[in-house]
């Protein structure tokens, strides 16, 4: 028995459950604990009953320190600030529990990860942390790190000093822009294979764990989960249709890895639907964003733009 920790708010419900749906089709044994980051998050999944599922409503499990900081972040510098949290809040939970892997709303499992367990169990360390493994024409490691906060294990015993350290951090500063060698919850894990060498495994196999950045990098196929950033749900009138982001994406990965996802996305919104929740367009990239990322692509890519990746959901509320 595995135990997954994830948060998310009402606006991203439709990522949550496609993370469950996955799960179940593929993850022999586990729970999944979802911190839900509003009341509509918390009362909408106690309805639906998802099997395997435990919730945590994040007004019980806030402590002095996290409501200290709270008012002086945007609600995505508070849920990052909330990632080192996470798993204590689960070990809180179930003294039973001896590992826990956090894991990003927007991930879909497309097979079981026990290669990816199996790989820190031989390490004998405490700690698992992904590289973001960039496709070279995408590398941001300067500024966004060499780590993702996507997928990261932490044991109870083993992992325990490296998450209070990560935890005493994210308080001190947490913030959305890259500032003195700082940025979010994520620059911090830099130096852990060096600042925590004993603790700390970094996935090696490359593979295993794939996103949009690195998705010309590496050939779709051996991948275990997938990591859909940047990807929007759009609501036009009664349709929904996903953004994919701007990275430029194989034909291949569009079809076998984004349009299967879809139709989880469209099986999340049925069920939603059904419990007459309205999904919300989760939004475009704003101004700011989209002079980013074309001033990026002049600079390392040489292309001005690229088309706007924009698909159908086929919304199944029948199922």
């Amino acid at each position: 028995m595995e135990n997954y920790v994830t948060l998310f708010d009402s606006l991203y419900l439709p990522q949550g459950i496609a993370l469950h749906r996955s799960m179940e089709r593929h993850v022999k044994s586990f729970t999944l604990w979802i911190l839900c980051m509003d009341e509509q998050t918390y009362a909408i999944l106690k309805d639906l009953r998802l099997s395997n599922v435990k919730l945590l409503y994040i007004a019980d499990v806030e402590t002095e320190e996290l409501l200290s900081v709270k008012s002086y972040r945007t609600k995505g510098e508070y849920c990052w600030t909330l990632s080192p949290f996470a798993p204590k809040f689960v070990f809180d939970a179930d003294e039973a529990v001896d590992r826990v892997t956090y894991l990003d709303a927007d991930l879909w499992f497309r097979k079981d990860p026990e290669e990816v367990f199996n790989e820190l169990d031989n390490s004998g360390k405490g700690v698992l942390i992904t590289d973001h493994n960039y496709a070279p024409e995408y590398d941001q490691s300067f500024f966004s790190g060499r780590y993702c906060v996507q997928f990261m294990t932490f044991t109870r015993v083993g992992g325990e000093h490296v998450r209070q350290w990560w935890q005493e951090r994210c308080i001190e500063w947490c913030y959305a822009r890259f500032e003195s060698g700082k940025f979010g919850d994520q620059k911090y894990l830099d130096d852990w294979e060096t600042r925590f060498g004993k603790y700390v495994h970094s996935l090696r196999n490359k593979e295993l764990i794939l996103a949009p950045w690195n998705a010309t990098r590496f050939p779709y196929g051996n991948s275990v989960v997938w990591h859909f950033q940047g990807l929007r749900v759009i609501r036009k009138r009664s349709s929904y249709k996903a953004y994919f982001g701007f990275y430029n994406l194989p034909d291949t990965t569009r079809k076998y890895i984004y349009q299967e996802y879809l139709k989880d996305l469209g099986h999340s919104i049925g069920l939603l639907t059904r419990v007459h929740h309205r999904v919300r367009t989760q939004g475009t990239p704003t101004t700011w964003q989209t002079i980013r990322n074309y001033l990026f692509r002049v600079l390392v890519l040489f292309k001005l733009s690229l088309p706007l990746d924009i698909a159908d959901i086929d919304v199944k509320i029948n199922e």
